[in-house]
């Protein structure tokens, strides 16, 4: 074992140029990540210059058996923190050989977005929320849970210290450097109100850059799980009765909310984001009525709400925005297994572009 972890550990830079590139792309069902990895020449950072490349398509469930090629586009690069040295990760999309985004493919829509002249003169800012859970592997149970049981009740496990309240803390701070390895604006982490239950912060991000960074975090995410033979879970409510689900907070501002006078222009946002409720929660993630409640700091999903320092409702405005008359608010209505292309771009859509 000592030897098997030499040799991936092996620093590639004293004996060859060519570097290894593992080009990342989401699969059929929306949230699992596929990966496979290529030689290249030399080192590169601008993925316009990195190849296209290729797979199976009917293995993903995103192409026909008889029609199965689906092509990888490069869109954002970061440095490799599994391989290191000058190994990257790509993070692609996917498209027909005829050059057409196939179905499953949310980046290409949001890029139209986040590209419109409107938007990009606004430079929308996020930050997301992103919750999950870490599970024994083969019981599918929190960890630090007891098999077939249950923990105390929820209460010293948020932010808790100590072997009886934290549970993965390995993981949770070995991600966190991987992302600042690999150029992720990775922003906290913390534990969560669930045992077993952890959070990370990615932003403030700029337009299509918040769902590449996201995605790629999840992404080093599930591959340190695997590693610490753990399973990671997205699900918005792992565990029904008295436990807090897992969201994916979406904090959100525009140039104009951040500039003097900006609440007034918060406000506006949020009554147009009320007007389309009942279309951003179809698409802000699979499973979402079971967190949506009206309990465990969640607005219910049927009604619109918003409130200053309020974690019951829809959109959150903070105290120091109020305050100052200009900053950001939280959408707190997108579960864990939102995909933040969507997320992004439609409130970007909704707040900019849309005229009710």
């Amino acid at each position: 074992m000592a030897l098997l972890s030499d040799l991936i550990n092996l620093d590639l830079s004293n004996t060859t140029d060519k570097i290894i590139a593992e080009y990342v792309w989401i699969g059929g069902s929306g949230m699992d990540l596929r990966s496979k990895a290529r030689t290249l020449p030399g080192p590169v950072t601008d993925p316009a210059k990195l190849p296209k490349w290729n797979y199976d398509g009917s293995s993903t469930d995103q192409a026909p058996g008889d029609d199965s090629e689906v092509i990888l586009y490069p869109q954002a690069v970061f440095k490799d923190p599994f391989r290191r040295g000058n190994n990257i990760l790509v993070m692609c999309d996917t498209y027909t050989p005829a050059g057409d985004p196939i179905p499953t493919n949310k980046r290409f829509n949001a890029a139209k977005i986040f590209s419109h002249s409107d938007v990009a003169a606004e430079e929308p800012w996020y930050g997301i929320e992103q919750e999950y859970t870490l599970l024994q592997k083969d019981v599918k149970w929190p960890l630090g849970w007891p098999v077939g049981g249950f923990p105390g009740p929820q209460g010293p496990y948020y932010c808790g210290v100590g072997a009886d309240k934290s549970f993965g803390r390995d993981i949770v701070n070995s991600h966190y450097k991987a992302c600042l390895y690999a150029g992720i604006n990775i922003s906290g982490i913390n534990g969560e109100v669930m045992p077993g239950q952890w959070e990370f912060q990615v932003g403030p991000c700029v337009g299509i850059h918040a769902g590449d960074q996201l995605w790629i975090a999840r992404y080093i995410l599930e591959r340190i799980t695997e590693i610490a033979g753990v399973a990671l879970s997205f699900d918005p409510k792992p565990i029904p009765g008295d436990w807090n689900g897992a969201g994916a907070h979406t904090n959100y501002s525009t140039k104009s909310m951040r500039n003097d006078g900006g609440i007034h222009v918060i406000k506006k946002a949020i009554e147009k984001l009320g007007l389309r409720h009942k279309e951003h929660i179809a698409a802000y993630g699979e499973g979402n009525e079971r967190r949506l409640t009206g309990r465990h700091e969640t607005a219910d999903i049927n009604s619109f709400s918003w409130g200053v320092a309020n974690r019951g409702a829809s959109i959150r405005v903070g105290r120091d925005t109020e305050k100052a008359g200009k900053g950001y608010f939280e959408d707190r209505r997108p579960a864990s297994n939102m995909d933040p292309y969507v997320v992004t771009s439609m409130i970007a859509e909704t707040t900019i572009l849309w005229k009710p």
